[in-house]
């Protein structure tokens, strides 16, 4: 079976870990995914990330973080998708829950969320939103 929309996969793959409550969650690796892992490390939303290499394919896996008895994500949104791109310039990242949550953007610079881009003032394709 393909996979059209590998970001939608694993976005729904930590989704559906969340509710099950799993500690820890594995989906197939690639650059941007282990990028997008990389950024939700860096603003606190995941405990950490490991590839595992593998003879057809590296395996990503995820530890998720719990605050007691909740999640530290709340909800997590696709917001480009294979059938409609979302571009914006630096100048329009929105705030995402006034600031509570981030957006993963896609830049030339490389895979950053929503403040580094403001910050780096660059714009880029939006990935995904997370709060």
């Amino acid at each position: 079976m393909s996979m059209h929309d590998p970001i939608a996969d694993m976005l729904t793959r930590i989704r559906n870990a969340i509710m099950a409550r799993q500690t820890e969650v594995n989906l197939p690796s690639s650059s941007i995914k282990a990028a997008i892992a990389e950024t939700l490390v860096q603003e606190g939303y995941i405990a950490g990330y490991e590839v595992v290499p593998g003879s057809p394919q590296a395996t990503l896996s995820l530890k998720l973080r719990y605050h007691g008895s909740r999640s530290v994500i709340e909800g997590l949104k696709r917001v480009s998708k294979p059938s409609r791109r979302v571009y914006v310039p630096h100048t329009e990242v929105q705030k995402i829950r006034s600031g509570l949550g981030i957006a993963i953007l896609s830049t030339n610079k490389g895979v950053m969320c929503d403040r580094e881009a403001r910050k780096a003032k660059v714009g880029g394709e939006v990935l995904c939103e997370i709060w």
